[in-house]
């Protein structure tokens, strides 16, 4: 039994179909793993404009933004853009 249910916006799903193949194969591996062990995934936390504290990872130079939804046992993925490297 998986821990968690990963849920996707979208306008990700959208996003991501423009993606090149080969960054979509890397994209839904690490999707996988986010859905195991969401905390595990984590390298970044920022926060929306509610106040909800979002995780985030990088994958090449794409920062994506999720939030985990203990409650319900979800990840839900919300985001994704060009990653900022200036702070790394």
């Amino acid at each position: 039994m998986k821990r968690y249910r990963l849920l996707v916006d979208w306008d990700v799903v959208v996003k991501l179909r423009a993606l090149p193949a080969r960054m979509q194969r890397g994209v839904h591996a690490l999707f996988v793993r986010l859905e195991q062990a969401p905390d595990l995934v984590s390298e970044f936390n920022v926060t929306d404009e509610t106040g909800r504290q979002l995780d985030g990872f990088i994958f090449e130079d794409l920062a994506f933004y999720y939030w985990i939804d203990f409650a319900d046992r979800h990840v839900k993925v919300l985001a994704f853009e060009p990653a900022d490297h200036r702070g790394r």
